[in-house]
């Protein structure tokens, strides 16, 4: 396929995205007692696109999601938390259906994005919360949690790292433009947006890809298509350096309020290693961690598994309001 073809297809992936987000927003819901919403709240002139569920009276939990996907990815995880708890999925600002107006000239950094989901914290009246932070969601997450410590619950770590040891060799290119943010080393990245590349972020290390959802990918793919999210994205790969220039601030974050922490963690994930997972026991000894046999998008293989575990933790460690 050449690269006008590609770009013909991604045009028109984006545009049949677009054409079934109203029939998104109207399908049945998941779970007679626990339907889901789709809505959307405006923060600084962005309109962040969220999925929420529950009894808006129970305690919530806040579900960040990563690179490239959206809130779409907790589709299926939703429902099962919502028995218990009000559950509150936004799309980051460049990803999912979140809308940011070109003549905001909004910059696509990790502080950025915080800032934009801390607002849609306070306009959506999550006073306090728990976390569930997977890749990108992570840093995004735990400055919230530097921000408002008060306001932190619990978190939930799925592959959202916070520690040097827990970044793979997949990582190298990146790092590379970190240290020379040449044009060269930018266009190398534009691999990392392709089809074939998202579907492979999918793929790598489920033992039955049988059990991926093809519309998970593909709708990851759609949207990235849209014009002027490839600069977006690199952007954001540019400013990861920042998340790691963090790491030991959220770290002594864990050690100092030793929030209630769990983490699940995709045993294969080509982006960040097991050592990672592990080491949120250092600095809070109470973590508990959970491996499973698959990759990076481990709620697409174990997702079940996964909600299982989260609903006993926080049924025994969630501090009542």
């Amino acid at each position: 396929m050449n690269s006008s073809t590609s770009q013909r297809l991604g045009a028109g992936l984006a545009l049949a995205a677009s054409a079934l987000l109203p029939v998104a927003m109207s399908a049945a819901p998941t779970s007679a007692s626990a339907p889901v919403h789709y809505r959307q709240l405006e923060v600084d002139g962005i309109r962040i696109a969220y999925r929420e569920a529950g009894d808006a009276k129970a305690p919530t939990i806040l579900l960040l999601h990563g690179f490239p996907t959206s809130s779409h990815m907790f589709r299926e995880l939703i429902p099962q938390l919502a028995l218990r708890y009000h559950v509150v999925a936004p799309d980051l600002p460049g990803f999912g259906f979140t809308q940011v107006p070109a003549q905001l000239h909004f910059a696509y950094r990790f502080d950025n994005l915080a800032k934009v989901i801390d607002g849609f914290t306070e306009r959506a009246g999550l006073t306090r919360y728990a976390i569930y932070v997977f890749d990108y969601g992570a840093p995004v997450g735990l400055r919230l949690a530097l921000a408002h410590p008060e306001r932190i619950s619990a978190i939930i770590s799925q592959n959202g790292n916070a520690y040097e040891e827990g970044l793979s060799e997949g990582w190298n290119p990146i790092q590379a433009y970190w240290r020379e943010p040449t044009a060269a080393h930018r266009a190398a990245l534009r691999d990392f947006l392709k089809p074939e590349s998202v579907q492979w972020q999918y793929s790598y290390g489920v033992s039955d890809a049988s059990l991926l959802a093809p519309e998970s990918y593909a709708l990851d793919s759609a949207l990235l298509a849209r014009p002027g999210n490839d600069e977006v994205q690199l952007d954001l790969f540019l400013d990861y350096a920042s998340n790691v220039a963090l790491y030991p601030r959220f770290q002594a974050y864990f050690r100092e309020h030793q929030p209630p922490l769990l983490a699940v963690w995709g045993l294969h994930d080509p982006f960040f290693l097991p050592p990672g997972a592990e080491a949120f026991k250092r600095d809070n000894p109470k973590a508990e961690v959970h491996f499973y046999d698959t990759g990076h998008f481990a709620l697409e293989t174990h997702g079940r598994e996964i909600g299982a575990v989260i609903l006993e933790f926080l049924g025994r460690r969630l501090q009542p309001r």
